[in-house]
């Protein structure tokens, strides 16, 4: 029997706008204001920058550059982490043959993608409790690095699986040893994999506000932290400069994930 093409069926069209819409019309409405030269969040007062200068230069400045700069330092520190041992993870997995334990291994790699953020939320404060570690940006981190680590090793894995182990092997038929055939050989072939992972899982751990909340203790912000701590007093148009500053960075991030995984997809 031949398969329909599902947009032939009746309403689809119009459930995809609907979906669409609420998705997306919320950010679009925070980007419009964001703009807006009034002090109020519902009425217009004309086009202006104000708000993106008061983020920079405003009473909360020093508030926000300190909880960037935490967010930014912890992004760069969990997504280089999880890069790394996703990357083991990938070249174990995929590379090393058969073993016991194989699809518990992978289960695990890939369980915080199906656990709910919260539950890992809770798990992880009381594990940091557990420990001893008192909550702060070392909670954080650990905490981001865990998490991201799924993120990571999905491009990598799937970049590695494509790569014919063929390669390696001539390699090593050249008198090159494992070191040499993995850094001249594999890595590069590897490499945007390797990057789109990265920047993958720098995003999802400067966007995190869920885990974060829950292991970041007293007196310690992250950007998504800081801007929940301000919304809570009321929001301010200054609050959606921020928010679209941080959306515009999450596309960007994501559209070179996805462009470089692609381009990487049709060297092979």
């Amino acid at each position: 029997m031949a398969l329909r093409n599902v947009r032939h069926y009746p309403g689809f069209l119009a459930m995809t706008v609907a979906c669409l819409v609420i998705l997306y019309a919320p950010l679009l409405v925070v980007m419009a204001y964001s703009f807006n030269d009034s002090t109020s969040i519902t009425n217009w007062g004309g086009v202006s920058l104000r708000w993106y200068t008061d983020v920079f230069t405003g009473p909360e400045a020093p508030r926000f550059k300190a909880a960037a700069w935490n967010s930014l330092t912890i992004a760069v520190i969990a997504a280089t982490s999880a890069t790394a041992i996703a990357t083991a993870a990938a070249l174990a997995m995929l590379r090393a043959g058969g073993f016991k334990g194989r699809s518990l291994t992978y289960a695990l790699i890939n369980l915080p993608l199906m656990v709910p953020e919260i539950v890992i939320a809770v798990a992880s404060l009381i594990f940091f409790s557990m420990v001893g570690l008192t909550p702060g940006y070392l909670t954080i981190l650990i905490a981001h690095i865990t998490f991201c680590i799924p993120f990571a090793y999905l491009p990598i894995a799937a970049r590695l699986q494509g790569i014919d182990g063929s390669f390696e092997q001539a390699a090593r038929d050249l008198y090159a040893s494992r070191a040499q055939s993995f850094f001249l050989i594999l890595l590069p072939l590897m490499m945007p994999g390797v990057v789109s992972g990265y920047l993958l899982a720098f995003i999802i751990s400067l966007d995190d506000f869920i885990i974060t909340n829950f292991v970041k203790g007293a007196g310690m912000e992250t950007l998504p932290t800081a801007i929940y701590g301000s919304v809570k007093q009321g929001i301010k148009p200054n609050i959606m400069a921020i928010s679209t500053l941080m959306l515009g960075v999450s596309i960007l991030f994501v559209t070179l994930s996805y462009l470089i995984n692609r381009k990487g997809q049709k060297s092979l």
